[in-house]
C-alpha cells in the first residue's frame, strides 16, 4: 500500500516537472479526503480546495472529471445546459480504472488518459487553490490559470444553487 501511494504522488509531481512546474507536493498524517479535510489540514478555505470527481457520461460511457471548488455543490443539470453532457455517478472501481486513482487523492492531472475536464468557475475567485495530488493525504497548490493549462478545461458555472 505504501508503494502505491508514493507511485501516485510520483506521477503527479513528474507530470507536473514535465510541465515545467516546480510544485511543491505537500503531504499529511491526516487525511485530505474531503474538501473540508483538506482545508483544515492545509490551514485554507474550504473554497479553495479544487476537488476532483469524477462522472460517466450516460451516453459514451466516457470518464469526465469535474474539478470543482470546496464549498460547491455540483449542479449536473446545469452542466447538461451547458455542455450537452449527461452526467451520472462514477463508482469507485470505474474511478480507479479510468483514472490511475482512488477517490479522495484523484488529482486533477496525471490520470491513465487524458480526461475532459470542466472547471468550477468559483475557483477563479482565489489567488491559489489546492488539489490532490494522487493520495487521500497529499496536496499541492497551484494558481486558477494553472489549472486550466494543465487540464485544458472548460470553465463552466458548475454550481448549485442554494
Amino acid at each position: 500500500m505504501a508503494s502505491e501511494l508514493i507511485d501516485s504522488t510520483s506521477r503527479v509531481r513528474d507530470f507536473l516537472f514535465s510541465r515545467g512546474l516546480s510544485i511543491h507536493i505537500k503531504e499529511f498524517s491526516s487525511h485530505t479526503r474531503t474538501a473540508q479535510e483538506a482545508a483544515d489540514s492545509i490551514g485554507c478555505s474550504v473554497s479553495q480546495i479544487a476537488k476532483s470527481l469524477v462522472f460517466r457520461e450516460e451516453t459514451t460511457d466516457l470518464p469526465i472529471l469535474v474539478i470543482a471548488s470546496g464549498s460547491n455543490r455540483v449542479d449536473l443539470k446545469k452542466i447538461q445546459q451547458a455542455t450537452g453532457l449527461k452526467l451520472g455517478r462514477a463508482n469507485a472501481k470505474y474511478v480507479k480504472q479510468r483514472t490511475g486513482y482512488t477517490i479522495g487523492g484523484v488529482p486533477p492531472v496525471a490520470h491513465n488518459k487524458p480526461l475532459e475536464t470542466l472547471l468550477d468557475l468559483d475557483l477563479k475567485k482565489h489567488a491559489v487553490i489546492w488539489a490532490a495530488a494522487g493520495t487521500p493525504f497529499a496536496v499541492f497548490q497551484l494558481k486558477p490559470d494553472d489549472l486550466n493549462l494543465l487540464t485544458k478545461g472548460t470553465w463552466v458555472d458548475l454550481s448549485e444553487e442554494v
